[in-house]
């Protein structure tokens, strides 16, 4: 099991976008299991009136993609860990495709997201897999491209300072 202090030290990502909490297997080169328990004090639910019902509290589609490209990243940096990606490799998000949503996740729900390596090529990296709730299925990825770049190369060159014109002198 791998737990939140050493996901830390493998990947960037810090609150509020650390979104995993736990990995509970890791097949190098294969596959990896994680957990995220869902909240009602996460930021997207700030400032949710009284009177919100349960369907106001779905967790965002885009931030459960997320929580499972970091149980992928894990497995991609087991080996290699990358905490900080200004001075190692940054994790780049290529695609996904045949993403299906197929039930909504709330505070209380723990999702076990399932990710399984199918194809690695160099530093690109591709996979599939779902997201459970129980024995529910909250999300299924067909597949999600993922590429890891130095990050001294995706930085922007700096832009060289241009002195304002002379502001003519009205008399």
């Amino acid at each position: 099991m791998i737990t939140v202090d050493q996901i830390k030290r493998m990947l960037p990502h810090r609150y509020p976008m650390l979104l995993v909490d736990r990995v509970t297997e890791l097949v190098p080169g294969e596959r990896a299991s994680g957990l995220k328990a869902v909240t009602c004090n996460e930021p997207w639910y700030e400032g949710m009136p009284d009177t919100a019902t349960e369907e106001d509290y779905h967790y965002p589609w885009t931030v459960l993609i997320e929580s499972w490209c970091h149980v992928a990243g894990v497995l991609v940096t087991w080996d290699r860990p990358n905490p900080d990606v200004r001075a190692g490799k940054a994790m780049l998000l290529g695609g996904i495709a045949d993403a299906e949503f197929h039930r909504p996740v709330v505070p209380g729900d723990v999702v076990e997201h399932h990710v399984r390596l199918a194809r690695q090529v160099g530093e690109t990296f591709v996979f599939e897999g779902e997201s459970l709730v129980g024995k529910e299925t909250a999300l299924t990825i067909g597949r999600l491209t993922m590429t890891m770049r130095q990050a001294s190369d995706l930085a922007a060159p700096p832009v060289p300072h241009v002195p304002d014109p002379p502001v003519p002198d009205p008399l």
